[in-house]
């Protein structure tokens, strides 16, 4: 049997502990450098789909046609660098900015002539600027009210502490996604909003189990003097450890499979929207519940005047056995043996004194 086929009852009952509270700052000097180039990323701008930024989308089935050949002819046909793309159906999707200067008919015209299908399979859809206007203020608009519902949520069902840990979570999963997005140029389409949505529903799930598991170990810790909010925190989170890996890794892989089969080597393009965001979003998502926001939290808990009383008593109380521990250490040297268990309380005699100890006394 592998040592670690019980990992998970280890981890729950105690006898194996990873400290991810005590090396928060390790996490958070990691997702400081990832955030860093996320943001470095989201400097080079987001590539906007059509129902955003407006223009014009053709699609095309053609038997036999590639992705690169409609590239060549696309910019053979306009000017302003369009979009091509192979759909799940088979057929080419080329897409074109609202900067390009011929009409739509113009271009499907062109686009039918030198590709040589006919004009009626050609399919047109233009979306005008005010309008994908509209749908972006909307997403924007989308997303902010659900970060707000879930800090009220985690305020009322928890508590303030936990709502910020999760929201700061929330956004570092949020940042990382679009970072990457735009780092890789993938393109931002409807299927890439209902992703981001998706991953940090995922991520507060996951966070909210583990906060759950969190607030069971710490209920009533201040009555005690064995663990501070931290210890009995990060015992929370190994207790739920196994079960967060193995739902993202779960999670993961019918995603990768949309990502790597499906858009890499099938070449279904519009996959990529949603899968990327959801492969990337997943991964941070369970990060952040682990090296995150329960480090967070529990810096945050450990600020409050009873927690930091607390800790002053667990460590006396450590440093008070430390010294018993050694005083019986140093009681037990001039024997010269090792003392077996349950002769502790007569350490201090001699071996000849113990011998007469129980023997009838001789004097009448």
């Amino acid at each position: 049997m592998s040592r670690f086929s019980n990992l998970g009852h280890r981890l729950y009952q105690g006898e194996v502990s990873f400290d991810f509270v005590g090396r928060r700052k390790l996490w958070y000097s990691i997702s400081g450098v990832i955030v860093l180039v996320a943001a470095i990323g989201l400097t080079m701008g987001l590539h906007l789909g059509i129902e955003f930024k407006g223009g014009s989308v053709y699609t095309v089935a053609k038997p036999g046609l590639t992705v690169s050949q409609a590239q060549d002819t696309a910019n053979g046909v306009v000017s302003s660098h369009p979009l091509v793309q192979s759909t799940e159906n088979g057929k080419i999707r080329i897409q074109v900015s609202t900067e390009e200067p011929k009409s739509s008919d113009e271009i499907r015209s062109e686009l039918s002539q030198k590709l040589g299908v006919p004009l009626d399979t050609v399919e047109a859809q233009v979306i005008g600027p005010s309008w994908g206007k509209q749908i972006s203020q909307k997403a924007l608009t989308g997303l902010i009210v659900f970060m707000i519902l879930v800090t009220v949520y985690l305020a009322i069902a928890f508590e303030w502490r936990m709502a910020v840990s999760a929201l700061v979570a929330l956004i570092h999963d949020l940042l990382i996604t679009i970072g990457v997005y735009a780092l890789v140029g993938f393109e931002v389409t409807p299927g890439t909003v209902i992703g981001f949505l998706t991953i940090l529903g995922y991520s507060l799930y996951d966070t909210v189990v583990v906060f759950d598991t969190v607030k069971e170990n710490t209920k009533g810790i201040t009555k005690q003097n064995k663990l501070t909010y931290s210890e009995a925190a990060n015992a929370g989170l190994n207790q739920t450890l196994v079960r967060s890996l193995n739902t993202t890794v779960v999670a993961l892989l019918p995603v990768a499979a949309l990502l790597f089969i499906g858009g890499g080597i099938l070449g279904a393009g519009t996959l990529n929207d949603i899968s990327l965001a959801l492969f990337i979003g997943l991964a941070a998502g369970a990060y952040s519940s682990i090296c995150v926001a329960t480090p967070l939290l529990a810096q945050l808990k450990e600020e409050q005047p009873e927690m930091k009383a607390l800790r002053k008593r667990v460590l006396q109380h450590r440093a008070a056995k430390a010294e018993a521990a050694d005083a019986v250490a140093v009681d037990g040297e001039p024997t010269g043996e090792e003392q077996p268990a349950g002769m502790v309380g007569q350490r201090g005699r001699s071996a000849g004194t113990t011998r007469a100890k129980g023997r009838p006394s001789t004097k009448r």
